[in-house]
């Protein structure tokens, strides 16, 4: 199979280096000449297949089998329409569009021109949700009756993508509820097997804003007096993980006077109360599901480590799960509290990649499905629409303070694309 890379930021790099162990990478389309010169380099791209814009890659008409889509994310509904024209299958950076129209027209685009499109919703194709599945559809524990679920960001991942990175503003990228969390809306619909009834939300930018910036900071953490006493000080976020995320972000050198230069000139090395940045550093979802399920959605970017961790509470037991420690506990109910539990701990196999493992999946499924007839993935276009109208409601909610109804929004959406 030969493929092109469309945007060589990290999310992309990581899918196309998967790939690039069985396929040949024929194009690489990224504005950022650094980024566009790094993946032309590691997969071996010829200087006339190096392509700054995507119109200039476009114009050369279907030159291979599918392309990667790893853009920012108000870039993807014209590039995403624009390959499905010319014939591409689809490898989708989430979220598919914060626009909820748009992401139904892809949708329907898709389908049209009988394309393959796979979003990269990679938690499905963990073994750690994957065994959640597993359990909830044996019926052991009887039906699902709620779900508490915790998306926790950590308090240097949010400052860095969400207060000083590419994310940090709704209408340069998507609501966090959207960009970060279509993930987790994802999986809470394909653990319940049901559509979302009615969705509420509330949450805030509580924390990250000039108020709460320290008495003599500075604009720039390499300028400030305080910064010592600072645990966001941009060297302490960074230096200590040269070579690795979030510091290979920041610059493609890697040296600490590559990193510190950066600093000097980049969003990175600004204060963290003292951005332009408006997306909300906590938000809680109520969600109820049409087969009567309820579930609570909380993602907070005040916690430690970057982690998810779930109580589903069923009839006749409970699962309770860590991603980061990578374990499930199953607990079936006592008929009184002087009972010894039953309970079974399970630790699902671990799997190379990153996001538990995700990745991988993701991409082994993405190029089966390149070479097979038929179209079969658990994160087609088809299957991930419902998780960005879920968040879509679950914003909507928030910031207008009312209850969404979905099949409502639906109905409203789709007179809204056939107009």
């Amino acid at each position: 199979m030969k493929l092109a890379l469309i945007g060589a930021g990290q999310r992309g790099m990581i899918y196309t280096r998967h790939a690039y162990q069985s396929e040949e990478i024929v194009a690489v389309v990224e504005p950022d000449e650094g980024r566009r010169k790094a993946a032309a380099d590691e997969f071996r791209i010829p200087p006339e297949r190096q392509f700054a814009s995507v119109d200039e890659f476009y114009r050369l008409g279907k030159i291979c089998d599918a392309v990667i889509i790893s853009s920012m994310d108000r870039d993807h509904y014209a590039q995403t329409m624009e390959a499905l024209n010319i014939g591409y299958d689809i490898l989708l950076e989430k979220p598919i569009s914060p626009s909820p129209e748009e992401c139904l027209r892809i949708q329907r685009k898709a389908n049209e021109k009988g394309r393959k499109v796979i979003v990269c919703h990679v938690l499905r194709y963990t073994n750690f949700f994957a065994e959640i599945k597993k359990i909830i559809d044996s019926g052991e524990l009887g039906k699902i009756i709620t779900i508490q679920h915790n998306e926790n960001i950590g308090n240097f991942h949010m400052a860095h993508s969400f207060v000083r990175g590419n994310w940090r503003r709704s209408d340069l990228a998507s609501p966090i509820i959207m960009q970060k969390s279509c993930h987790d809306m994802d999986i809470l619909a394909w653990l319940v097997d049901s559509g979302a009834k009615r969705i509420s939300s509330y949450g805030s930018l509580a924390y990250f804003k000039e108020e709460n910036a320290p008495a003599g900071s500075a604009e720039r953490c390499l300028d400030c007096k305080v910064a010592a006493d600072c645990r966001f000080d941009a060297r302490k976020a960074y230096l200590p993980v040269r070579g690795q995320w979030p510091a290979t972000v920041v610059s493609a050198d890697q040296t600490e006077e590559g990193l510190l230069q950066a600093l000097e000139t980049s969003p990175y090395g600004r204060c963290v109360y003292r951005m332009d940045n408006d997306v909300c550093d906590h938000q809680v979802t109520v969600i109820e599901f049409k087969n009567g399920v309820t579930a609570t959605f909380n993602l907070s970017g005040f916690t430690n480590k970057m982690h998810r961790t779930l109580k589903i509470m069923c009839e006749h037991g409970e699962i309770r799960g860590d991603d980061y420690k990578n374990i499930i506990e199953v607990t079936r109910f006592n008929s009184n509290m002087a009972d010894a539990g039953q309970q079974t701990v399970i630790h699902p196999a671990a799997l190379n990649g990153g996001h538990n493992g995700g990745d991988t999946g993701l991409m082994n499924d993405f190029l089966e499905n390149l070479e097979k007839a038929d179209f079969n993935s658990r994160s087609s276009i088809d299957m991930s629409v419902e998780s960005h109208l879920m968040a879509y409601a679950a914003e909507e909610a928030r910031v207008n303070g009312t209850v969404i109804d979905l099949d409502l929004l639906k109905e409203q959406l789709e007179h809204s694309v056939t107009a």
